[in-house]
């Protein structure tokens, strides 16, 4: 099972090397990891994904919260939360079959951020499965030419949610 985990840490140089070797060490795969700015300016969100069952992610979250920079810990995988991901997708484009990728781009409401001869670049944010449909499409109608996506980024909905584990000392 896949669990999404949001990992408050202290915004300081060498701590996210720290977050995935740790993980790593442990023979966890990490499925994606993301990381930027969060509301305050000396803190890093950090947005991961693991497999495992719950008694390895339990592991990977008892782990974490010994890390001296980490704050605050998530688990969004038992709770209603806001998942998305974020895709750059280059694509064969002829003038022949520019204006079939533009409807598929409409269709899944994504954005056209580039175009030229031979190709067209496609920007689309959503969940996993809707970055997934898209590609399928492109890929068997026009031909997918390079791809980069960001992993999956989180926020739990409503109140902080109960199982959020503080290490604020």
């Amino acid at each position: 099972m896949k669990h999404t985990l949001a990992v408050l840490v202290e915004n300081k140089p060498g701590v996210l090397t720290h977050i995935s070797g740790l993980i790593s060490r442990r023979a966890f795969n990490i499925e994606s990891i993301a990381a930027g700015y969060s509301e305050e300016p000396d803190t890093t969100r950090i947005t991961i994904v693991v497999e495992g069952d719950e008694i390895e992610q339990e592991q990977v979250v008892n782990q974490l919260s010994k890390l001296v920079n980490v704050i605050k810990i998530s688990d969004l995988t038992a709770v209603e939360s806001i998942q998305r991901e974020l895709a750059l997708i280059k694509v064969k484009a002829t003038m022949a079959t520019r204006s079939d990728i533009i409807n598929i781009v409409e269709i899944f409401r994504a954005s056209i951020v580039d175009v030229n001869k031979e190709t067209m670049v496609i920007e689309l944010s959503g969940d996993e499965t809707k970055i997934d449909a898209l590609c399928q499409v492109l890929e068997n109608d026009h031909g997918i030419i390079e791809i980069v996506r960001t992993g999956k980024i989180a926020l739990s909905r409503g109140p902080i949610p109960a199982k959020a584990q503080s290490l604020e000392q």
